[in-house]
């Protein structure tokens, strides 16, 4: 199974405060990927990823950018996995939601 990127997606209370916090270890914003004003942004350290996103969830989610979500889901349902969002559509950009034995949220995010 092809997971593609990873990337941490933290629920922030500030997104300008927590943008400033992670440009002081080196992140940069990555152009074309959220802004202070849409409350979300992606950031890249060398291979290392984030995404802050201002009240858009709860809890921070690990991230994949796969190729073919609609596969991972398929591969997934097959291994008896409970989905809790399932994939939208029958192609294109989509995402997936799954829990881990400890509730942790994975998202599969194709876009």
């Amino acid at each position: 199974m092809e997971l593609g990127l990873f990337s941490l997606s933290l629920s922030v209370k500030d997104i300008a405060l927590s943008k400033s916090f992670y440009e002081t270890l080196g992140f940069e914003a990555m152009p074309s990927c959220g802004s202070i004003e849409e409350k979300w942004v992606i950031m890249k350290n060398g291979q290392t990823m984030i995404g802050l996103f201002e009240g858009m969830f709860e809890d921070n989610i690990l991230t994949f950018n796969p190729s073919d979500v609609r596969a991972i889901e398929a591969s997934l349902k097959e291994q008896g996995v409970s989905i809790d969002v399932p994939v939208k559509g029958d192609s294109g950009p989509g995402h997936l939601m799954v829990k881990d034995p400890d509730g942790n949220t994975i998202m599969f995010d194709q876009f």
